[in-house]
């Protein structure tokens, strides 16, 4: 029995080694073209059109699967951006709930969805590719028995043109080719019947796996449309609620400054526990130049607008400083006597030694502070001997911290001692603004360019 099997098994080897020897013999004779061989121009079609559909179908498998890993990285990455949310919002915060029922609903959405696209799309595009390498093979095995059959049809038709015919040979040859072409046929009519209706069953195919899909899609979508809605009618309310905090909070800090600053106003002047805020400043008012306001020939002046503390400083400028001039006492007595009636101290030639008076509600001046002879100098002698910047007036301290909003502003921190200086142009100084430069800053370098404007209410004299 052992033996027997043996031999069926090297009979059935030599006769499969003997047809495949056949079948290069007739390919290569047709190659060469001395044997005809059989040609179907519809089948050779229909094989293209297969391979085509399978081509596709693999390719849509592939993709498909693709997208289903998308869709699971969308879930996970999802997920972990709603639950950062849910961590980072705050319980006291609008929505707290809803927020929280709402991560679990959007987890949840993504998972159905998956898992529907899982069902039904991928199993559909798994059983149409199934059958394409069945017929594949049944395509490569009715290749191999056509050549079978040419190669028959050759052999029976070369015995027959024999001169020496045998008839014995010519009868098995022809038996042979019977069979072949049986076979053939078989093979060939089956696939012609089976690869139209597998081409046409693509579009039933292609429509149920798209159909499914969008189904699946568009009802996601329309949740998570809701859920994402949802999401930002609370967002928006969150953010309501913290612009009405933060309006009410800054409406309580103004009432609460407005209160702060009349106390202020309330208390003595002098008083540095808290500054009120920088005064704003204006442009340069429009108020006439002292030349304009006693120049005859400009009588279209409107004086009416100038006050009388003003007018009588004007004419004390006019009168007194004007090109560093010291005037006789008999020159600029009227206007310029102290509240109490008395006049400015004058020296043994009858000069005034004192600088620019300060003035009252009626335009009389008050003294600044009476000063010896040997205290108060012009501002050139001034400047010379006490190595003070051009201008100086008088020294203050900084009593508060200002940290300067723009160029032309001088930084103050708490203590620093400030020259005060005299503006170039008096009508650019603002009300309640000073010039000066600082005084560790002019006696290190002597230099005036980093002079700048601050507000005095941050500052005391000294």
């Amino acid at each position: 029995m052992a033996e027997a099997g043996k031999g069926v098994t090297a009979g059935k080897l030599a006769v499969t080694m003997q047809k495949r020897l056949s079948r290069a013999q007739e390919k290569v004779m047709q190659k060469l073209g001395k044997a005809d061989e059989t040609k179907d121009v519809v089948f050779e079609e229909m094989v293209a059109n297969f391979n085509k559909q399978m081509g596709e179908g693999t390719k849509l498998q592939r993709d498909l699967k693709a997208y289903l890993a998308a869709v699971k990285t969308m879930h996970e990455t999802s997920r972990r951006l709603q639950d950062c949310l849910a961590d980072m919002y705050e319980p006291e915060w609008f929505g707290k709930e809803e927020m929280d029922a709402l991560v679990e609903d959007t987890d949840t959405m993504w998972l159905d969805f998956h898992q529907n696209i899982t069902d039904s799309s991928v199993p559909s595009m798994d059983s149409y590719l199934t059958q394409f390498p069945e017929i594949k093979a049944r395509i490569a095995k009715r290749d191999r028995k056509m050549v079978d059959f040419d190669s028959a049809r050759h052999h029976f038709s070369s015995l027959q043109k024999g001169k020496k015919k045998d008839e014995a040979k010519i009868a098995k040859a022809e038996e042979e080719l019977g069979r072949a072409q049986k076979i053939f046929e078989e093979l060939n009519v089956e696939l012609q019947d089976q690869l139209p209706v597998l081409w046409d069953s693509r579009v039933g195919v292609y429509v149920n796996t798209f159909q499914s899909l969008a189904g699946h899609q568009e009802r996601f979508h329309k949740e998570m449309s809701k859920l994402s809605q949802n999401l930002n009618d609370i967002m928006t309310k969150l953010e309501e609620q913290r612009q009405l905090k933060k309006d009410g909070t800054t409406a309580t800090k103004t009432i609460a400054t407005a209160k702060s600053e009349e106390a202020n106003h309330s208390q003595a002047a002098t008083s540095p526990t808290r500054p009120g805020p920088p005064p704003s400043r204006p442009p340069p008012s429009l108020r006439p130049q002292h030349d304009q306001l006693l120049d005859e020939d400009t009588a279209d002046v409107n004086t009416e607008s100038i006050t009388p503390q003003e007018l009588a400083r004007d004419l004390w400028h006019e009168q007194t400083v004007a090109g560093g001039q010291e005037q006789p006492r008999d020159q600029v007595q009227g206007g310029c006597d102290y509240k109490d009636g008395s006049q400015p101290d004058w020296d043994r030639d009858n000069t005034q030694l004192y600088s620019e008076p300060t003035w009252n509600d009626d335009g009389a001046s008050g003294a600044q502070g009476g000063w010896g002879h040997d205290q108060v100098q012009s501002s050139a002698s001034n400047n010379s001997e006490n190595d003070l910047p051009p201008g100086f007036l008088y020294k203050v301290k900084a009593i508060h911290e200002y940290a300067a909003t723009d160029g032309d502003e001088l930084e103050l921190t708490i203590g620093d001692l400030v020259l005060v200086l005299a503006f170039d142009n008096p009508d650019e100084q603002d009300d309640g603004w000073l010039m000066g430069v600082q005084e560790a800053v002019w006696k290190r370098t002597k230099d005036i360019s980093s002079k700048g404007v601050f507000p005095e209410n941050f500052t005391q004299k000294v």
